[in-house]
């Protein structure tokens, strides 16, 4: 069953490289299902080994990808419904726990410290993808997607909005507003350039990061949403949800990747020479290798 998703995966993949893509992927790079039967997998993050965790929210588990096995082994269950996760500077995992819409710094022991909960004495909407500043301040967007584990029917804060944590603080702090509802997000390794995708406007936003943390200068880069995203050596932006889509810096498209399946969720570079691009598809985890490399280790 494998081997022939595998040759229709393949076809469809080889009709949506342009010569553009063809200098970001690796030659005869096949895309390939590294496994499949979850609910719906999300959130992945390489360590620096090249690890790759993500999630299966409707399971309630993290997971974790071998590079050198190919093997896929439970992390944490039950996981606080984590959905979106980022790896921090001190090699913690950090997860945007949706079940009590809090975020969480996980150890490799797997014990669990409870960052943030609440904003100005409400619970936030249900944070969903995170990123990590060079400093260790902390990036999450905050959209309302109804849990059906949630009581509540309707969200105590009036807008969905970005926030910004910055290191050694306990509290956060609203860094971007005016969206329908942002969820995708990734900075540039030099700190200088944030990324957010407003996916209810599909749109995507280009800011500069300040020295403070704060963010100017926001540009409209595509007309484009996305669930999650990542960048390249290259500075190339990836955005997802009709399999995965790759922009140049100036925002012209060079590259779809056709997974096949009705959503791909999300996407980041693993592996220990960090050139294995690790999807998020659906029920199914995909690798893709690259000539370009991923830009966080």
């Amino acid at each position: 069953m494998k081997s022939s998703i595998s040759l229709v995966l393949a076809a469809f993949f080889s009709l949506s490289c342009t010569s553009q893509s063809k200098s970001i992927i690796a030659k005869d790079a096949e895309l390939v299902m590294v496994a499949d039967g979850f609910a719906f997998t999300e959130g992945p993050a390489s360590d620096k080994e090249g690890n790759v965790y993500f999630t299966d929210q409707p399971n309630n588990s993290i997971l974790k990808w071998d590079e050198e096995t190919n093997l896929v082994t439970n992390f944490m269950k039950p996981s606080g419904r984590a959905n979106g996760l980022y790896v921090d500077n001190e090699g913690k995992l950090l997860a945007a726990a949706d079940e009590k819409n809090e975020l969480w710094q996980i150890d490799m022991d797997k014990k669990i410290r409870i960052l943030l909960h609440q904003f100005e004495n409400k619970k936030f909407n249900g944070p969903n993808d995170v990123w990590v500043d060079k400093k260790g301040g902390i990036y999450f967007t905050d959209p309302y997607y109804q849990r059906p584990y949630w009581e509540r029917k309707a969200p105590e804060l009036a807008k969905e909005l970005v926030y910004y944590m910055a290191p050694k603080s306990t509290e956060a702090k609203v860094i971007a507003s005016n969206f329908v509802r942002p969820n995708g997000i990734i900075g540039t390794p030099d700190g200088k350039t944030l990324y957010i995708a407003d996916i209810g406007d599909k749109k995507t936003y280009s800011y500069t990061i300040e020295n403070d943390g704060s963010l100017s200068n926001r540009k409209l880069f595509t007309e484009m949403g996305s669930d999650g995203m990542t960048l390249d050596d290259q500075g190339n932006l990836y955005l997802t949800g009709d399999g995965v889509t790759v922009f140049n810096t100036q925002g012209n498209q060079i590259a779809h990747i056709v997974t096949g399946t009705d959503w791909t969720a999300n996407v980041t570079f693993g592996g220990k020479k960090q050139n294995i691009l690790f999807i998020t598809a659906s029920k199914a985890i995909y690798t893709l290798k690259m000539n370009v490399k991923g830009v966080r280790w």
